[in-house]
């Protein structure tokens, strides 16, 4: 953005919003709207439930701000709770991965900066979550949205204390 550029003002209720309470997000901006200087959503969870598996992005930090309730993230090899007030920047490269504890919601915060626009990105994972798209969909974008899915160890052995072993959604490379 330059100085010739007018401010970006997305009213809360014109925000397209995906999904159903408490599992919900609103699109707030994108890069096209904010001369590709960050793209922001906000998330609603409720008690445990995933966000995305583990990935990383090549060009972007991610920035989590908790309005409301605790996640368990991902930020490397670590596994940090963040509840409400709280601020994590994830910088490029870093696997990270997010859900809820048991016990509580969550109400999120998600910036990325520089953006990309992943508007697009966000209405496929509704897509999957509604069964109207496959999973495997989500791999044919990683370079488009500069979404990297990996396996993650850490993260396995987060899940399958909090809820036993399960199959992972997105369908990774086999293990060595």
């Amino acid at each position: 953005m330059n100085a010739d550029q007018t401010a970006v003002l997305t009213r809360g209720a014109g925000a397209e919003r995906l999904g159903d309470a408490p599992n919900q997000t609103w699109l707030i901006a994108d890069a096209d709207q904010t001369g590709g200087i960050m793209n922001v959503v906000r998330t609603t969870l409720g008690p445990g439930v995933d966000g995305p598996p583990p990935h990383f992005h090549q060009e972007s930090p991610e920035m989590f701000y908790l309005l409301d309730g605790a996640l368990r993230i991902l930020a490397g090899d670590q596994v940090l709770t963040v509840r409400k007030g709280d601020y994590l920047l994830v910088p490029p490269l870093m696997h990270h991965a997010w859900g809820t504890p048991m016990d509580t919601g969550a109400d999120v915060l998600i910036v990325k900066a520089p953006g990309n626009n992943r508007f697009e990105y966000f209405r496929l994972g509704d897509r999957i979550r509604r069964g109207a798209a496959s999973p495997t969909e989500v791999l044919a974008t990683a370079e488009r949205f500069d979404n990297h899915f990996v396996d993650n160890p850490v993260w396995r052995q987060e899940l399958a204390v909090r809820e036993g072993d399960r199959e992972q959604l997105v369908p990774f490379a086999e293990r060595p």
